[in-house]
């Protein structure tokens, strides 16, 4: 399995997929919190907060991430590759597993350079280093999280075609729904009564949580489950060539 985890990160640098991911991620939001007028510009904000960078990362991510699963097992079968794979001494959790550890490597990746906007802005405060620790490194974990069920999402979406974009595309909207669509869901008139248990099955609801800096069991018990789900659709998904 280790083997099958390195090749995989390795295929993500051996193309532009892995740095564009990084670059992109980190040009977006350097543009919106130090370029572009608005709310999400620190400077014109006049506080010490990263609020700009955990508010656009989960939108960003939603098609990022996606970008990065595309390829798990939809390349595979487009090389015909796949059924290779299933001959190596591996069980389809082990492969699972694997595709899923790399692709989460090279989202952790994008996410370390983000340190820097800590430090900037940790450092521009009045007096310097005011900034909400214990919040900004709950959003971190929290934002981890959510890339890491956007992960699982994307790999579901690739073992579902081996059309590249087909999979790109599923995830994406499978993604927003989950993030965001159970907060719609919600709002819908006659379902408000239970508003507080659909807002729950969103993602967005347990984010704002835990970047409040208040790692609750019930917020990463959400996260665990949410993201073994998904596996566990991708498992069935890819067992099922043997019904």
């Amino acid at each position: 399995m280790r083997v099958l985890l390195f090749k995989e990160i390795r295929g993500f640098f051996s193309s532009l997929t892995g740095y564009i991911v990084l670059i992109v991620f980190l040009i977006i939001n350097g543009l919106f919190m130090w370029v572009f007028p608005g709310d999400l510009n620190v400077l014109d904000s006049g506080y010490a907060s990263l609020d700009s960078l955990f508010n656009m990362a989960p939108w960003i991510f939603l098609f990022l991430v996606p970008a990065i699963t595309m390829r798990s097992f939809a390349e595979e079968k487009r090389a015909g590759t796949m059924e290779f794979l299933f001959t190596k001494p591996l069980t389809d959790t082990q492969i699972i597993v694997a595709k899923y550890l790399g692709s989460l490597a090279v989202v952790l990746l994008s996410l370390l350079p983000c340190l820097l906007f800590y430090w900037s802005v940790s450092n521009l405060g009045n007096p310097p280093e005011n900034l909400d620790t214990g919040g900004t490194w709950g959003a971190f974990l929290g934002l981890f999280f959510l890339a890491a069920i956007y992960v699982a999402i994307g790999l579901f979406a690739s073992a579902l075609t081996e059309n590249q974009i087909i999979a790109f595309i599923v995830a994406v909207l499978l993604s927003f729904t989950v993030y965001s669509g159970f907060d719609y869901l919600s709002s819908i008139p006659g379902l408000q009564s239970f508003d507080a248990f659909i807002l729950n099955l969103g993602i967005n609801e347990h984010y704002k949580s835990i970047s409040r800096g208040v790692v609750d069991s019930r917020d990463v018990i959400y996260y665990l489950a949410t993201i073994t789900f998904f596996t566990f659709l991708t498992k069935i998904k890819l067992q099922s060539r043997n019904w």
